[in-house]
């Protein structure tokens, strides 16, 4: 008797369907069966926020969740947002305002910051430091990421 369980989910605008182990983690399910490696994993407790994803299009941890919890669902990874000759305006954003240094931590900011930029169109200095506050970054001390969201408030309502 197997203990396999067929998934069938929407990421970034594909359709897959795979069967997997129960235990399997999102974020292992992106990485491994799917190759999509921008999907990070750090602490692996959902506490540096490196893994995060858009589920449905809300910022959700891939390292606490399981794959079979995706089924019928949509994700978003970082390779579903832009691409180098077409960036999203996060994306390009850090790239004019360095908000990137080693690069780790840069996808879970960006799929953090995309439905809060969307939710907040015109964000104060102090709500942008409350929405990456679930994020860690080990290189930056978060000014040049602030002043990257500032920046792409400003071109997103342009």
């Amino acid at each position: 008797m197997s203990n396999l369980l067929t998934v069938s989910l929407n990421v970034n605008g594909t359709q897959y369907k795979r069967t997997v182990e129960p235990r399997l983690l999102l974020s292992d399910f992106l990485r491994h069966d799917l190759g999509l490696t921008g999907t990070h994993v750090g602490c692996e407790h959902g506490v540096c926020g490196a893994c995060t994803v858009l589920f449905d299009g809300q910022p959700v941890r891939s390292c606490l969740m399981f794959a079979v919890q995706a089924n019928g669902h949509e994700v978003t990874t970082v390779e579903g947002l832009g691409t180098p000759e077409n960036l999203h305006p996060i994306q390009e954003a850090f790239r004019e305002k360095h908000g990137a240094q080693c690069g780790f931590c840069t996808p879970g900011f960006l799929l953090t910051l995309v439905p809060f930029l969307e939710d907040n169109p015109d964000p104060t200095e102090q709500e942008i430091r409350e929405a990456i506050s679930g994020n860690l970054c080990r290189c930056t001390g978060y000014q040049h990421i602030v002043d990257a969201v500032q920046f792409a408030a400003e071109r997103m309502k342009a």
